[in-house]
């Protein structure tokens, strides 16, 4: 049997890192929220959305950084095809549940 550290490195362990990352990444996609911002959310933050997504947060930020990337492959190809359907976030509106915008200065 194959210890944690073991597993980690597997093809099954890719393949379940890959499958939670798409997961992760149409969630955050559908409420536009771009790679940057996921990355800096802090970690309690992301958690909450892997929950929201349906998904069992990720232990370490290597799901994430995948989730990053794939973000970043769908904005490409967005750009691409603007005209497509699914080239437009779908729930854009509930970003501000995930990102907060800094707040505005008065002065």
């Amino acid at each position: 049997m194959a210890t944690d550290e073991d597993f980690a490195h597997t093809d099954e362990a890719a393949r379940n890192r890959r499958e939670k990352a798409i997961v992760l990444a149409r969630f955050a996609w559908n409420r536009g929220i771009t790679a940057d911002e996921l990355l800096a959310l802090a970690d309690d933050m992301r958690r909450k959305l892997a929950r929201a997504a349906g998904a069992h947060p990720p232990r370490t930020m290597e799901t994430w950084a995948l989730v990053a990337r794939l973000l970043t492959e769908k904005s490409e190809w967005a750009a691409q095809h603007p005209g497509h359907p699914a080239a437009t976030p779908t729930a854009a509106d509930e970003k501000i549940m995930w990102v907060k915008k800094p707040p505005r200065r008065w002065l």
